[in-house]
């Protein structure tokens, strides 16, 4: 019988399952996914994030396999307009590693399985729960055969489409952006080396980051929603404002999307708790989304351990909310900022962004100040 039951087998929940799995809880983590997701979007692991991963025995091995992003340039018209030091961030982690999320899951999940095998189970889909003040039982479905898992506790960590919410009844608030991208992941052809590149077009930004296996991932804005388009059309766009010629013959994922942000107005619900997504979803822009729910298991952990003991843990979830909340309403204002930007300018208002940039980068105390927003810090 477990002790906690956290529904989404995603990084956020995985990195929940395995704090909670080393204190000697019980856990079952239901995913209703039969197999990960090779075609993730996320890529960057903040310095914060990477101090709560070590906590779970997993930071060493992302490190080992990510890329180390130490700097970031500002680039238009072909020059460099400002730039952005990581280093002085973090004494432990100075820099932003990029890591596939399906990587990043499966270090995880691997990390799961070695403190009990059995605490993941793969295709069980939420259906319905039940709270009567002393335990949570979750109704699920395992293809056609109904499941039941009681527990004293259970987590949501399902995503931004949250079942779990929405069985809870907790409502939202979203807001949705004008802006919308395109991405794909091609062959570094090793002009930037590790470092992050913003190409600050007049038609739109071009995000550019290294990643492990000699590739590295574009993302442009475009100006209307739609499907992914094709590895020559996106090489296309890349060319038209950056300069940059990519080969269409080496991409491994193409994809595209529309930005919103949502926050739940309660994070608790009786004995259930929401983190990542599915208490918050944060634009893209900015990869903080993941981050931030790594961030939200770490405060609650805690919070679980003590209420397995008995303790009164009123306040500490009143402060979880408050805190988690005000995070999740930073996180999304500085994607704003991100977003805005990005945004196609004409050209008077292109050469006054510069200039702002280019000012900001020159000062060390504000570039740090700027550094460490952009780094959770």
């Amino acid at each position: 019988m477990a002790d906690v039951v956290i529904v989404g087998g995603g990084p956020v929940g995985l990195y929940l399952a395995v704090l909670l799995l080393q204190e000697g809880v019980a856990v079952q983590v239901l995913e209703q996914r039969l197999h990960r997701d090779l075609h993730s979007r996320a890529i960057g692991i903040h310095p914060p994030a990477l101090q709560a991963l070590e906590r779970a025995g997993v930071a060493s091995k992302m490190v080992s396999e990510g890329v180390p992003i130490r700097r970031g340039f500002a680039i238009s018209g072909g020059k460099a307009v400002g730039s952005m030091s990581f280093t002085p961030v973090s004494d432990r982690f100075p820099f932003v590693l990029a890591l596939p999320q399906f990587r990043t899951e499966a270090l995880l999940e691997r990390r799961v399985r070695e403190l009990d095998p059995a605490a993941l189970v793969r295709g069980i889909r939420a259906t319905g729960i039940g709270d009567d003040g002393g335990r949570v039982t979750i109704s699920a479905a395992a293809g056609t055969a109904p499941v039941q898992v009681s527990a004293a506790l259970a987590v949501a960590a399902d995503g931004s489409r949250s079942v779990m919410r929405s069985l809870l009844g907790i409502p939202v608030r979203t807001r949705r952006y004008p802006d919308h991208y395109v991405m794909g992941d091609f062959a570094d052809a090793g002009a930037f080396g590790q470092d992050a590149v913003l190409f600050l077009a007049a038609g739109g930004i071009v995000e550019s980051f290294p990643l492990p296996g000699g590739l590295r991932r574009w993302v442009v804005r475009v100006s209307e929603p739609g499907p992914a388009p094709s590895a020559g059309h996106l090489t296309w766009l890349v060319q038209q404002r950056t300069g940059v010629d990519l080969d269409s013959g080496t991409n491994s994922m193409l994809s595209s999307f529309s930005v919103r942000s949502t926050i739940a107005r309660r994070l608790v619900a009786g004995r259930v708790a929401l983190i990542g997504d599915a208490a918050h979803e944060i634009s893209p822009i900015g990869g903080q989304g993941m981050n931030l729910g790594w961030l939200d298991a770490q405060e609650l952990a805690p919070i679980i351990l003590a209420a397995l003991e008995g303790q009164p843990v009123g306040q500490a979830l009143r402060t979880f909310e408050l805190h988690r909340r005000k995070a999740a309403r930073t996180a999304r204002r500085q994607s704003e900022v991100n977003m805005m930007l990005g945004r196609p300018l004409p050209a008077p208002w292109v050469d006054l962004r510069n200039g702002v940039i280019g000012a900001i980068a020159s000062v060390p105390p504000v570039n740090r100040l700027v550094a460490r927003r952009f780094t959770m810090q």
